[in-house]
């Protein structure tokens, strides 16, 4: 990163699960009117001026039309099965060397609007050497931006496990922007089906 140079971000929609406990492709799963893959693609473009990637695993060939006419860069991760550490791994190669900082968002936290996002950014913009997550329910987590220091800590990732052990790391380092939206997952079609419900 030059001097007074704006720091580069890649975007990265992880999105390669196989969903066991959804029962489904839960990427195709509708929530307002789109699937899940297409409103967290939707909010990551939506940053503007970044670049964006998605990352697939399982059900890829069914799912990668969906990326087909966005700007989304699509990464292939062929070790899906291990668990989330092997999308953090895909992720965090293709951003090495390239961009200064990654900010990771998943497929199913279809409650972080464009805005929770804008405040992650703009914080770790202010903090370009720092790690930035999302605070919710008591605990850290993402969406959240690592920085180009910390890629080999991801690429050192193994088995079922995101980036959290990181975050708890350095946390020294660590900056949290609260965001309650980011608690709301969806595991099951019972947690889509209560998100989707009318207030009241």
């Amino acid at each position: 990163m030059t001097a007074h140079a704006t720091p580069s971000l890649l975007v990265v929609v992880l999105a390669a699960g196989q969903a066991r406990r959804f029962g489904s492709a839960k990427q195709m799963a509708r929530f307002q009117g789109q699937t899940l893959l297409q409103g967290a693609l939707a909010r990551a473009i939506a940053l503007g001026s970044q670049q964006v990637a998605v990352v697939l695993g399982a059900g890829a060939q069914q799912l990668s039309p969906l990326i087909r006419h966005t700007p989304a860069t699509l990464l292939i991760n062929r070790d899906w099965e291990e668990g989330m550490a092997s999308s953090l791994r895909v992720a965090a190669a293709h951003a090495q060397g390239r961009w200064d900082g990654l900010l990771i968002t998943l497929v199913d936290q279809p409650a972080v609007t464009v805005s929770d996002l804008q405040r992650l950014q703009a914080a770790w913009l202010r903090n370009p050497d720092s790690l930035v997550a999302a605070g919710f329910s008591g605990t850290v987590g993402a969406p959240a931006i690592i920085p180009a220091w910390c890629y080999a800590d991801l690429l050192a990732l193994r088995g079922d496990q995101g980036a959290r052990a990181l975050l708890q790391r350095h946390a020294p380092r660590l900056l949290r922007v609260d965001m309650p939206a980011a608690a709301l997952d969806v595991d099951t079609p019972e947690d889509l089906q209560a998100l989707n419900a009318p207030p009241g």
